[in-house]
């Protein structure tokens, strides 16, 4: 069970999604994309992110349930704030996640300096209430909500404590997410393996070469 999780101002559409869709299922293995926008992008938030994950996982499971009598456990694709949510997840829901695969995670998300803007713009969010986001699934500007800030302030990715066998691929030319974070983050989890590559955020140059690693960590080479 693979459960694929969009980034920011992202859709279940997005480029990376569709790539590894579309190889998984080449291997008989069907993937699910929550689509975070729903039911609107104004009122997203990680807490609702969360719960749509959970809910999401528990369907596939109560599926797996009756066809087969047994429960498999989901590995989590996130790009992003995708993958800040899966390693929130794994915290969470234990046995329920079985690894992670993640690309360019914000590690460091909500905290000083790692916002997605600087400290003037979210004062200025927190006076408006809402402030307009470039969304790159519907090609335009859409307002969010100060909540999603504050509620992003109730979760800490970098410290999270998880288990599971986790594959990270990181751009050293992301503008986005610092690298280092990433390195930082990987650094002190033996259960982590970091891949640093020529790339920027979007790791779009990069997708074949990480599809042979992907490939090899879901035992499917």
């Amino acid at each position: 069970m693979i459960v694929y999780l969009h980034g920011f101002a992202s859709s279940p559409k997005s480029t990376k999604a569709q790539y590894f869709a579309d190889r998984l299922v080449g291997h008989g293995v069907a993937v699910v994309t929550p689509d975070f926008n729903e039911p609107d992008f104004r009122t997203l938030t990680m807490t609702r992110m969360l719960d749509q994950l959970s809910a999401a996982i528990d369907r596939l499971r109560d599926n797996d349930d009756r066809r087969s009598g047994e429960s498999v456990p989901a590995t989590l694709f996130g790009s992003s704030l995708g993958g800040t949510l899966a390693i929130l997840a794994a915290a969470r829901l234990g046995p329920k996640v079985e690894r992670l695969v993640l690309m360019a995670p914000a590690v460091m998300f909500a905290k000083p300096g790692h916002h997605l803007l600087p400290p003037e713009r979210i004062a200025e969010w927190r006076r408006c209430g809402a402030l307009p986001f470039f969304h790159y699934a519907f090609n335009e500007e859409r307002l969010l909500d100060f909540a999603f800030y504050e509620d992003t302030l109730r979760y800490d990715a970098f410290d999270a404590a998880f288990t599971q066998p986790t594959l990270i691929f990181q751009g050293l030319h992301d503008r986005s997410v610092d690298p280092r974070t990433v390195e930082a983050f990987a650094r002190t989890r033996p259960n982590v393996t970091l891949s640093l590559l020529e790339d920027d955020h979007q790791l779009t140059a990069s997708l074949p070469r990480m599809w042979v690693d992907v490939e090899a960590f879901l035992g499917l080479s």
